[in-house]
């Protein structure tokens, strides 16, 4: 049995902890089957992004008209060399995280699956490992659910459509939530006839203001068939029949090609954790206390597999923390979560940070709220914009900003004042007495923030 300091499962949140801590002169152990760097890295944010800024360039060239611009509106994109240039690029960063491994005295890498014999004792191929501290960092995958007729189908998950080089004629996508509203999106500005079926509606926890907002920049773009329930897949040689039930009524669609984007499952099936004190919830997810460690002392677990938060930036939080309590010793106590932003690189974009007004009613928070659109600002009137918004939730008593959405252009990018504002507790006067760029985009937040001052009693 070989024996090292820590091993980590999962090279993609684990890279938080592999090298700082080897850099210490910790014996590390890393082990992923492959390809490293984890979801993140190659089948999720970055090359979804990588694919999504052509997508947002196609999108401005089609609606050039709308500043007086005469441009063709015959587009055309080389799909294949597009997706080829991602996938290379993607595929090289994951190939050089190996050689960077083998180049350092304190690293080992297993590429290999993990499964546990023991408490801290795994097995990787034909050898055994065992730490003093033991890290999942296993991620998840896509979930596809149970559905009559679907086994056997050529049907994609985000792992293959990111990787077609060949857009279809046509596409339905399964699901409502960021993954599937975002390759839709793609796949639209392709050219492709796109289609949704959605058990309940797009984005579905959030407000029905932002929801609503997003339907209105998006349903131009997409067809939707929403409160939709799947009941049966059909495949051959014509394409994919989708049969849905909705409002009692049954309806079949047609596609060349189906994507789930119906959400994911923690990677922790093949960990046999059976063999361990580890404990799970049903969804199979690693339970994990305030201090990231699992029921089982020693052995810790974070990112995607505890479920939380699956963002690769909350992942990366929770592996910095790791590292400062236990090897930097720079932070003690439980973890601190900060406020946890989120957004959809769709068209529109939509972002948030902190509570919705739903959070608040659930939660009992007294609150009040300031809204103001894109169109009621100079830049607004720049960009012509007819979609969009940035709404400020704050706590009555104190005024101190507890929540943001913005729906609308560069939303990722503008909800990071508010992200930035909420660290550091602002309240409303903070953003009513600091000075705005005119005309910039953020002087929607500003006007917001007077509309939010309307409404504080």
């Amino acid at each position: 049995m070989q024996k090292f300091d820590i091993i980590i499962i999962g090279s993609g949140g684990g890279s938080k902890i592999t090298r700082p801590a080897a850099n210490m002169g910790y014996k590390v152990a890393i082990i992923d089957h492959g390809p490293l760097g984890g979801t993140c890295l190659n089948r999720g944010c970055i090359p979804s992004k990588m694919l999504i800024h052509p997508a947002d360039v196609i999108s401005e060239i089609r609606e050039a008209s709308r500043f007086d611009i005469s441009v063709s509106q015959d587009i055309s994109v080389d799909t294949q060399s597009l997706v080829t240039r991602v996938s290379q690029e993607i595929d090289s960063d994951s190939a050089s995280i190996a050689p960077m491994y083998d180049k350092h005295e304190n690293i080992t890498l297993f590429t290999d699956t993990a499964s546990f014999v023991s408490d801290k004792v795994i097995q990787v191929g034909s050898e055994q490992l065992t730490a003093d501290k033991v890290f999942i960092v296993s991620g998840a995958r896509p979930f596809v659910p149970p559905v009559l007729g679907l086994q056997g189908t050529p049907y994609w998950t985000s792992t293959e459509a990111l990787r077609a080089t060949k857009a279809p004629e046509s596409l339905i996508v399964v699901g409502g939530g960021y993954i599937a509203c975002e390759l839709g999106y793609y796949y639209q500005s392709l050219g492709t006839k796109v289609t949704f079926v959605v058990r309940s509606d797009f984005i579905s926890n959030q407000d029905d203001d932002v929801i609503d907002e997003f339907k209105n920049g998006f349903l131009p773009l997409v067809s939707a068939e929403l409160g939709a329930q799947l009941k049966q897949v059909h495949f051959d040689e014509s394409g994919f029949k989708v049969s849905i039930e909705q409002n009692g009524a049954l309806k079949d669609l047609h596609a060349e090609k189906l994507l789930f984007a119906t959400g994911v499952v923690p990677n922790t099936d093949a960990l046999q954790l059976k063999n361990t004190g580890i404990m799970m919830n049903a969804k199979g997810y690693i339970n994990v206390n305030d201090e990231l460690e699992t029921s089982v002392k020693g052995v810790y677990a974070f990112g995607d597999v505890i479920g939380r938060h699956l963002f690769r930036h909350s992942a990366n939080f929770e592996g910095e923390y790791l590292f400062n309590t236990l090897f930097q010793k720079s932070q003690s106590g439980p973890i601190e979560y900060k406020p946890m932003p989120w957004a959809l690189f769709g068209n529109p974009q939509v972002a948030g940070v902190g509570l919705n007004e739903r959070d608040c009613q659930e939660q009992g928070v007294d609150y009040f709220v300031g809204k103001n659109f894109y169109k009621n600002s100079a830049m607004g009137m720049a960009l012509r914009s007819d979609n969009g918004f940035v709404k400020l939730i704050f706590e009555k008593g104190s005024e101190r900003l507890i929540g943001a959405q913005i729906v609308g252009k560069e939303a990722s990018d503008m909800i990071h004042m508010l992200i930035m504002g909420m660290n550091l507790s602002v309240c409303l006067n903070d953003l009513l007495t600091m000075i705005y760029i005119h005309p910039a985009l953020p002087e929607i937040v500003r006007n917001a923030a007077r509309k939010a001052a309307l409404n504080r009693n």
